[in-house]
Order: C-alpha cells, then sequence, then structure tokens
C-alpha cells in the first residue's frame, strides 16, 4: 500500500472524514503526486521548494485562489501524517505563506514615480529630514519600523552600509546608495543638530522636540510627499517598489532576500508574480499586435 493509499485509509478510519472529504484529498495530492513524479521524485523526499513550485504551477494555470489553498491544506495533511511515521525527518509545509495572500500583489510605484517624489520639496522646516528617510527607505527596502529605529552608530556612510535590527531581533547588514548619503550627509551636518539643541540620542532620526521619529509621524509625513507627487503612498509601497525594481534591474532572489529580512525564500518570490505582472501591462500597453 503507498503513501496516498495508507493516508486516505489514516482520514476514513482515524479521523472519521466523509468520504467525499476523503476523495477531495485523494485528487488534490493526486496532483501532486504526479507534478512530483514529472521530477523524477518520490512524496516521501519532497521538501519545501517542490510544494512552492507547485503551487506557483497551479496560480500560473489559471486555479482559483480557493483550489490553491484546499491543495496546500491537502499537501500539508500529508506531510504531518509522514513526519508522524517517520517517512519523513521535518515538515516540509510548516511556516508556508498562505496562498490567500496572492488575492492583492504588492503594489508598486513606477520608476517615473519615484523620481516624482525625490523632486518633491518640502515646504516646513522639518523636510531635509523627512527627504532623508524617504531616499533610504526606497534606497534600501527598510521596513518602516526598521527606518525609525536606525541608531546613528548603526551607519557607515564611508563603506555604505546601514545594520538593521529586523523582525525577531535578527540582525542584517543592507547597502545604502550614493544619493541617500549624501541626504543623510546633510541631515546631520544641518538639521539634526538644530533638532537636538545639545540634546543627546542614539536614534538617527528624530522630532523637532530631539525625541526618536515614531512610525506614526513618519507616515503622516509620506502622505503629504505622495499627495504632491500625485502617487498614493506608505512606507510599504517604497519597499514594495525597491524590490520589483531590483529584481527588474537583474538582482537575483537570494541577495534580494537577504536585504529585505526575509527568513522565507518563497515570500521575496512573490516579487517575481509582480515583475511577470508589469511586463504584461507594458507588453499589451506597446506591442502593436496586443
Amino acid at each position: 500500500m503507498n503513501v496516498l493509499m495508507e493516508f486516505s485509509t489514516y482520514l476514513a478510519v482515524e479521523k472519521g472524514l466523509a468520504p467525499n472529504s476523503v476523495n477531495s484529498y485523494a485528487q488534490d495530492l493526486a496532483k501532486f503526486a504526479a507534478f512530483m513524479e514529472e521530477r523524477g521524485k518520490e512524496l516521501g523526499s519532497l521538501n519545501k521548494q517542490d510544494i512552492v513550485d507547485y503551487l506557483d504551477t497551479l496560480r500560473d494555470r489559471g486555479s482559483a485562489v480557493s483550489s490553491v489553498c484546499r491543495s496546500m491544506s491537502s499537501i500539508r495533511g500529508v506531510a504531518r501524517y509522514m513526519l508522524d511515521q517517520g517517512i519523513i525527518e521535518e515538515d516540509p509545509a510548516e511556516n508556508l505563506t498562505s496562498p490567500r495572500k496572492w488575492a492583492s500583489l504588492p503594489k508598486a510605484l513606477s520608476m517615473e514615480d519615484v523620481r516624482g517624489l525625490l523632486k518633491v520639496k518640502g515646504t516646513n522646516s522639518l523636510a531635509l529630514r523627512d527627504i532623508c528617510m524617504v531616499e533610504l527607505l526606497y534606497s534600501s527596502g527598510l521596513r518602516v519600523s526598521e527606518l525609525v529605529g536606525i541608531k546613528v552608530m548603526d551607519f557607515n556612510l564611508e563603506s555604505g552600509y546601514v545594520r538593521i535590527m529586523g523582525k525577531g531581533s535578527k540582525e542584517r547588514v543592507v547597502p545604502v546608495h550614493e544619493r541617500a548619503i549624501e541626504s543623510i550627509k546633510l541631515y546631520i551636518a544641518e538639521l539634526r543638530p538644530r533638532l537636538m539643541k545639545g540634546r543627546v540620542s542614539d536614534y538617527m532620526f528624530v522630532t523637532a522636540r530631539g525625541k526618536p521619529m515614531t512610525r506614526q509621524r513618519f507616515w503622516q509625513a509620506l502622505k503629504g510627499y505622495g499627495k504632491a507627487a500625485g502617487v498614493d503612498l506608505s512606507p510599504h509601497t517604497l519597499r514594495h517598489s525597491f524590490a520589483t525594481h531590483m529584481l527588474e534591474g537583474g538582482a537575483d532572489l537570494r541577495s534580494l532576500q537577504k536585504m529585505l529580512g526575509h527568513s522565507d525564500i518563497s515570500t521575496t518570490q512573490i516579487y517575481t508574480k509582480v515583475s511577470l505582472s508589469r511586463a504584461k501591462e507594458v507588453h499589451g500597453k506597446h506591442h502593436p499586435r496586443a
């Protein structure tokens, strides 16, 4: 008796599932087993990348998100069963992102929109700080929580990088491009001392009172710059734009994964879908036969 037959028996006898439910599991897993067979592999040798590639294949074929989720649920079930039976040593389906998050792709600005945004000149006394933060956000693809948490000692402006403390207290080093470095140096030389007024703070970006910038305050400032540039803007939009433009420029997924601080590359892979979506849009707009 093979793994799929054993699993079906387990669902019917041990779990008491109705015949229709058992059949649904069996159909989903038979398709996955066929996919694995095309790769020259058996179910007992599956890994996380096999699952990710299969779910991507279903999506590329136009399968509904609900169908992909059902397939993922079936694969999770058989993976847990094989783990319990000692067929595999670890669960490859653990911590996989739910396909339901595929319903909407991350929004990314066009290169023209980014250029327009970075040309906006703020009118208040804190504009130099705000533009500096916008430059850095787009330069290095940071989360807004990481941006406001940067300390002065985290920068190495001569070497062109910043040390970031990300999710789960995981540290990473991220490159900073020259224009952002120029903005940071100008902010340090001209505005930050005026804001601090002799006070001391470890944090790079501070308010008019010398306190660390908060996410909410930066969000408010960013909304104003987005409105001036004519784009719908949020901190995460700039992170998505960074990732999308890096891929379009030829960056490899592993390098992008490290820069973004993703623990699982399957999270980074969604940006390949964004790039493909944009490519289709450009093709449909400009190809003479489209």
